[in-house]
């Protein structure tokens, strides 16, 4: 039980948090209540509630950044991806499924084993999956090595997390990296 109290205050975080950097980044709020599923009204008050929190810092959206919450975002959009295109048969379906659910948290163990259950499923699938394996390789290099960049990255590494995620899912369907605005 203590377990579904704690990934629905989790999500409710991650929802405020998005919230913000989507408003930071000109979204509407309009668009954003039909992203997250919430009214109008509400998201109003989320966005009367950080407003006055000061200047935010910018926030990038490429997919080349390489701190590990961006790192696993991105792993978490290519086990997705996999485990979409060929169901119940990939091997990271269900890894992805619960990290999607909240019943799993992005801790090195995890990382490790969903970064092993990728590597099965492209060497199962290899020839539909090039552009996963290059990303995958890209990603394992950077998570291996990492990086000697000075400071923190703007955002919690939750909405890092995330964002990362929905570009790298964005990337795979066929965009590039989407502007920022709404």
């Amino acid at each position: 039980m203590n377990e579904v109290i704690r990934a629905g205050e989790e999500a409710r975080r991650l929802r405020t948090e998005m919230i913000k950097v989507l408003t930071d980044l000109g979204w509407t709020q309009e668009r954003i209540a039909r992203l997250t599923d919430m009214s109008q009204p509400a998201v109003s008050k989320q966005v009367i509630k950080h407003r006055d929190a000061g200047p935010p810092r910018p926030l990038g959206l490429a997919l080349g950044q390489d701190d590990p919450p961006w790192l696993e975002g991105r792993l978490w959009g290519v086990a997705e991806d996999i485990a979409e295109t060929y169901g119940a048969a990939a091997h990271c379906r269900p890894a992805v499924e619960a990290l999607a659910r909240g019943r799993q948290r992005f801790t090195p163990d995890h990382v490790d084993a969903l970064r092993r259950l990728v590597e099965e499923d492209l060497r199962r699938y290899g020839d539909g999956l090039a552009a996963h394996r290059a990303a995958y390789d890209e990603i394992s290099r950077a998570l291996d090595v990492p990086s000697r960049a000075a400071g923190t990255p703007p955002g919690s590494a939750s909405v890092r997390r995330a964002l990362a995620h929905r570009l790298q899912l964005d990337r795979f369907r066929g965009g590039d990296d989407p502007p920022p605005g709404p």
